[in-house]
């Protein structure tokens, strides 16, 4: 497996927020509304990278085999670099879409529920990427030296 290029977060992240914000827009226009962000995906968001990282602090010392620590089963690192993988392209389309539905929600900052729906995606956006930064860090320490000239790769 290779790593995650941080250009494919970044592009995952601008696709799925042009989405976000035609999303707000196409609603908007078809409907008459605006789309309602419920504080619940910020929240799922928030205590998944709150999960991710307890994992990844609990993992990091059985990975870089430290004295007195188990090492870890190769399917289980396998599986870990695997979720790392993972977590970091959704991380990075939830932070987009909800960025891009901010932005479409900038002029309907003036009602009530178009704040709440403002501030609600904003947070989800922060949690998405909260959950993208802690997911790049476990992939980089699921990385193993495989040998000389070799370079590294992940855990697999």
């Amino acid at each position: 497996m290779r790593p995650t290029p941080i250009r494919l977060v970044i592009a995952l992240a601008i696709v799925a927020g042009s989405l976000g914000w035609s999303a707000v827009f196409l609603v908007h226009a078809l409907a008459g509304r605006i789309i309602v962000v419920p504080w619940l995906a910020a929240a799922a968001m928030w205590l998944l990278a709150g999960g991710l990282l307890s994992w990844t602090l609990m993992i990091r010392p059985r990975l870089q085999r430290r004295p007195g620590t188990r090492p870890v089963a190769p399917l289980v690192a396998a599986r870990t670099a695997a979720l790392a993988i993972a977590a970091s392209r959704i991380g990075a389309l939830v932070a987009g879409f909800y960025l891009g539905a901010a932005l479409g929600l900038l002029p309907e900052l003036s009602t009530p529920s178009g704040a709440q729906s403002l501030w609600a995606s904003l947070a989800t956006s922060a949690g998405g990427i909260a959950v993208t930064v802690v997911a790049l860090w476990l992939e980089r320490i699921c990385r193993l030296p495989v040998g000389p000239g070799d370079g590294d790769r992940l855990a697999t």
